[in-house]
């Protein structure tokens, strides 16, 4: 079952069960994987929606951080909820010492040495944590290993 299907199945689960959070966050991601294949003019495979996953899952994390600046609790928990939802249909997501671990690997095998090699090694670990770690925190990881 593709993972577009899974959304559609949950979301109906959710109707049933009378579940509105969950119904209106799966909503929210089918009309977001809509819009992604509207604007690309193809429809997506598990791949293409696991990127759209991924891209709402980031916005929400932002957006709690944002409202968390702000003090709007209620917000925060709305958001934090949805984000749950989301989470439970991307891959487990790698802990900081396993980022910690393909990071020393990846600044040995480009020779890296300096802050400034920091481009070439987020070039090569990159394209192996996709989908599977926050960029944001891949980031932080890369930058305390290179100083």
């Amino acid at each position: 079952m593709s993972l577009k299907e899974t959304l559609k199945r949950d979301m109906a689960a959710a109707m049933r069960a009378g579940d509105t959070q969950k119904r209106d966050t799966l909503r929210m991601l089918l009309a977001a994987v809509k819009q992604a294949e509207v604007d690309s003019r193809t429809e997506l495979d598990d791949n293409g929606i696991l990127n759209v996953l991924t891209k709402q899952a980031k916005q929400r994390r932002e957006s709690i951080a944002d409202y968390e600046k702000g003090g709007r609790t209620d917000l925060v928990q709305k958001e934090t909820a949805e984000l749950e939802i989301i989470e439970n249909y991307l891959p487990k997501q790698m802990s900081r010492e396993e980022i910690r671990q393909l990071a020393s690997k990846a600044i040995a095998e480009v020779g890296a040495t300096s802050a400034k090699d920091m481009g070439k090694v987020m070039g090569k670990l990159m394209p192996q944590l996709k989908g599977k770690a926050d960029g944001r925190l891949v980031n932080e990881v890369v930058r305390e290993l290179l100083q």
